[in-house]
């Protein structure tokens, strides 16, 4: 049996109307087109799918069943139709990110919050890209946004500037390197270093400070949040290195400081890293926009 749309439609118009002259009216074909069809597909299935003498005109329990098929299929080819309006139009979507900066969670919860109320047919995802190869997974289009403060030469990928920051140390007040201006590689050997729970490669205090200098802290206490890596060393349980925009914008104790990696200072910048290809969708032109307002209000800070 060759069931098509168009039959699923004549069977819930005719259900819906009552009878061949308003649904064919319905459907914007004639009453004779309307019947020829029905005999088709009567003749198709073998049985009869409506009760000739009822007024109005009935589904016999075969045409019941095909009805039931037509209100299941009808309503997510609607759908389907409407979602592919919507990528033809850019108003529908996918935004699937990956964050290879822990600590960007509190910064990209904001840019997301707007962003939705903006483009709520746009499915929105977060995935932490430190928990597998994120770049790899952008180039095979199963994530469309990177955030990474590693840019990289990757044919058909373009890394957008979102904002500089600099790595800071962290201690608490009691600490003895809170006296310093500064602190060195070399001031780490002995302390316990909190950090997120994150290869070594990904934190800046490694890849920026201690590797290149060949230093190794006296142990590692690694941690999820980041109000919880403050008030451990606020409490004086280690030393940590966070953003700078971290620090001021989560700030739960006043019993912690801040100094500078080395006496120059270390720099860093955040990109977002997208296809090439994807920098003319219009809810991809807003989300960067948001996400550069949204550091530019961190940098205020």
């Amino acid at each position: 049996m060759h069931i098509e749309f168009r039959h699923l439609r004549t069977i819930q118009a005719i259900h819906e109307a009552g009878g061949l002259s308003l649904a064919a009216e319905k459907l914007h074909i004639t009453q004779s087109a309307l019947s020829h069809q029905i005999k088709g597909l009567e003749d198709q299935a073998g049985v009869e799918l409506f009760v000739r003498r009822s007024k109005p005109l009935k589904l016999s329990p075969a045409g019941l069943r095909l009805l039931k098929l037509a209100q299941q299929v009808l309503p997510q080819v609607q759908a389907l139709q409407e979602e592919f309006t919507g990528l033809r139009e850019g108003s529908a979507g996918r935004m699937h990110i990956a964050i290879e900066c822990h600590a960007c969670f509190e910064w990209l919860f904001p840019v997301l919050e707007r962003f939705r109320k903006n483009w709520g047919e746009v499915d929105v995802d977060i995935r932490p890209g430190l928990a597998f190869d994120a770049m790899p997974a952008l180039l095979k289009e199963e994530v469309d946004l990177v955030v990474s403060s590693d840019p990289e030469e990757l044919p058909g990928v373009e890394f957008i500037e979102l904002f500089d920051y600099a790595p800071v140390f962290v201690a608490a007040r009691a600490h003895p390197l809170a006296q310093n201006a500064y602190v060195e590689a070399e001031d780490f050997r002995g302390e316990t270093l909190i950090t997120y729970p994150v290869e070594r490669a990904r934190l800046d205090v490694f890849s920026q400070l201690l590797i290149p200098a060949k230093v190794e802290p006296a142990s590692i206490r690694q941690v999820e949040l980041t109000a919880v890596i403050l008030l451990l060393v606020a409490s004086n349980r280690g030393v940590s290195v966070l953003p700078d925009w971290v620090v001021r914008e989560v700030k739960y104790s006043s019993d912690y400081i801040t100094r500078p990696l080395t006496s120059d200072g270390i720099t860093r910048r955040l990109y977002a890293a997208v296809r090439s290809d994807d920098l003319s969708k219009p809810f991809v032109q807003q989300l960067l926009e948001f996400a550069g307002e949204e550091a530019r209000k961190l940098q205020a800070v």
